[in-house]
């Protein structure tokens, strides 16, 4: 059957460019392409996401787009830039030679050492690269040369699919020509030919883009992006190469977002149903998103440091977001086109310069930390069925509102813990696992059910109708591993929070592993057994009271769950930062401590009737309801689905 070919008019992309010319092969899947027919995308679908369920995206290299490979026009490395659209910079070549020293590079790229030289910002592009440890067999420029001849040959006219990995994302024309960027698609053909492994990375044609402005020719771009991808480096990442680990970095991100961003992350959740989502774009506001300017001075960095670089820049840019819109968080209707827009607008916010100067200034996790973190997430969605082929699709916090009952807290409040928990654990339904209205007032009970379970999040409602609760990483078996004695355990992920009559969450103070303390100079004693009276003084929970051996850490941060034995990275282990900062839980038959030094965050007498709050160090926390209660109703719910811990 012959499908007559329609050849898509050039439209204006999201940098401001010129979109790659597309063909698609009937006009019904022409109406379904993500541009209207003038050329202005569909509201509701973003550039970076577009579905090609229906149309094939098709690469076009007419007559007058043509050229040869060995062809140069000007500057040995510009023949692919409109000079009209670059910012200010010198042109002249640089003979000095870049120093070896990665320390020293790392200082000049920060300090934006190269960003008025186009010759020596691509020059260092290749210095750095050619150091990157690859793959042994990585291809090269004349791996280009050789199969972009036999792909496209010396035709005048030349068609070929995009890749798949591109699911749609635009190619950023940032500050090149015609030329640049029908080389980018080219480039990117082979880059398919050649890494056949990669089926989802909507940031590689960015990646592409930005190298080929600093490129000799479209082999060179192609042989330093090929490096970008082979990187084997246990110590670096560079390019997420399947939706598995892409959308594992995108989950990474949310964490991050929760623990530096709160009041954007607060934001997010109240005004976009799904969190996931506006997550999912973060790499897409540094790469697309960004000004040209911004967007290069990253990528200098990112070359030397890697994807952490990237998390830094993106926190940056949610923590601004949430101080431009404080006046018009009403006016809303597309938080994620907002952001977009925002990112695109940054130059009238920050400075470049001071821009990298706060990302910079961020106490961000070790890289050590993010990978463990990201290596959960990853698990987490293995568990929830997505594969290393598989394509995208979207990811929905996983709160039912028509099917969700609670005696406590609504489906919306629920809702509002689940965007609070870890990523890799609000991707599962919630599940109960205990309440006293069905099991009864007791605490021996509750152990019995919640016990295998990893994480749970308890919570209770008052009989002055206040409501409040705990996410509690660990297993509370874990309370009976410390040879008989009791002491506190669980990680620094953690929380403490209110509903009602405020809605507000209280996490763990230290966020940065420290030095062990032995258990030899950590004194430790059995909580005390006691009845409880609301005016007797709450438990002891100062450093001589309580042992923290039990004390899991990451050193102090991870709860990972595990279906064999956990690494070593994750067991608890017998240190305390600063011996009253890390009393996460506690448990014993005559109650549940949360939270010590100082006092307790929430005690919660054995016959589950009872129950008192104060501030503690952990958590820095003010009472979280009346400082001694009676309760009316307790729950405790698990994450479906999540696998029960057997160490």
């Amino acid at each position: 059957m012959n499908i007559p070919e329609i050849n898509i008019p050039d439209v204006p992309n999201i940098a401001g460019g010129m979109r790659a010319r597309s063909a698609t092969f009937t006009a019904r899947q022409r109406s379904n392409s993500s541009c209207s027919t003038d050329g202005t995308p569909n509201q509701g679908i973003l550039p970076g996401f577009r579905r090609h369920s229906i149309s094939i995206p098709m690469l076009v290299i007419s007559d007058s787009d043509h050229y040869d490979l060995g062809t140069s026009s000007g500057l040995k490395y510009g023949k692919f830039v409109d000079w009209d659209k670059m910012p200010a910079a010198s042109s002249e070549s640089c003979t000095e030679p870049l120093p070896s020293d990665p320390k020293i590079l790392k200082s000049m790229a920060r300090a934006g050492c190269w960003s008025k030289n186009h010759t020596l910002r691509a020059k260092a592009y290749n210095h750095i690269i050619r150091s990157i440890r690859c793959r042994a067999v990585t291809p090269d420029g004349a791996v280009y040369r050789d199969i972009s001849g036999k792909l496209f040959g010396q035709k005048k006219v030349s068609t070929h699919p995009f890749p798949q990995f591109m699911e749609g994302s635009q190619i950023p024309m940032y500050c090149l020509n015609k030329g640049g960027l029908n080389a980018v698609k080219k480039v990117l053909v082979c880059i398919e030919n050649q890494f056949p492994d990669i089926t989802y990375c909507p940031i590689l044609p960015a990646i592409v883009s930005l190298l080929l402005h600093y490129s000799e020719d479209e082999a060179e771009c192609f042989q330093n992006a090929c490096r970008l991808i082979a990187c084997n480096d246990p110590d670096m990442h560079y390019i997420d190469q399947t939706f598995l680990a892409y959308q594992s970095s995108c989950m990474t991100f949310g964490d991050l977002a929760k623990k530096y961003c709160h009041g954007a992350h607060k934001l997010i959740g109240t005004t976009d149903h799904n969190l996931f989502s506006v997550y999912s774009d973060w790499m897409m506001w540094l790469f697309g998103g960004l000004p040209f300017e911004y967007a290069t001075r990253v990528f200098d960095v990112y070359l030397l440091e890697g994807v952490k670089v990237l998390y830094r820049v993106a926190l940056v840019l949610l923590k601004h977001y949430r101080v431009s819109v404080t006046s018009r968080e009403s006016e809303i209707t597309d938080l994620r086109q907002d952001i977009q827009s925002f990112v695109a607008s940054i130059a009238h916010h920050l400075t470049v310069d001071k821009f990298l100067e706060k990302a910079f200034s961020i106490r961000l996790f070790s890289g050590k930390e993010i990978s463990l973190l990201h290596i959960a997430n990853r698990k987490a969605l293995a568990q929830k069925g997505i594969t290393l082929t598989q394509r995208r699709q979207s990811m929905h916090m996983a709160i039912d509102l028509q099917s969700f009952s609670s005696g406590i807290v609504t489906a919306q409040e629920m809702r509002i813990i689940w965007s609070w928990i870890p990523e890799r654990f609000a991707l599962f339904h919630p599940t109960l696992l205990f309440t006293t209205s069905e099991h009864g007032y007791s605490l021996q009970t509750l152990y019995s059910r919640v016990e295998g379970y990893e994480p749970t999040v308890l919570l209770f409602k008052t009989l002055d109708e206040e409501v409040s609760g705990a996410f509690l990483s660990s297993d509370w078996s874990e309370r009976n591993k410390n040879r008989g004695k009791d002491s506190f355990f669980g990680t620094g992920e953690c929380f403490v929070f209110t509903l009602r009559p405020e809605i507000e969450r209280y996490e763990w103070m230290t966020a940065h592993p420290v030095e062990s303390v032995s258990e030899e100079e950590f004194p430790k004693a059995r909580l005390r057994s006691r009845s409880f009276t609301p005016s007797v003084s709450r438990p002891d929970t100062s450093a001589s009271s309580l042992s923290t051996a039990g004390t899991s850490q990451d050193s102090s941060f991870l709860t990972v769950p595990h279906a064999e034995p956990r690494p070593a990275h994750f067991r608890s282990v017998p240190h305390l930062p600063t011996k009253t900062a890390s009393m996460f839980m506690a448990g014993s038959r005559e109650g549940i401590i949360i939270g010590g030094g100082g006092g307790q965050a929430l005690y919660i007498d054995g016959d589950l009737h009872r129950g008192s709050t104060q501030h503690c160090d952990t958590f820095s926390n003010p009472p979280l309801c009346k400082e001694s209660f009676q309760i009316q109703l307790l729950e405790v719910w698990g994450i479906h689905n999540s696998v029960q811990n057997t160490v």
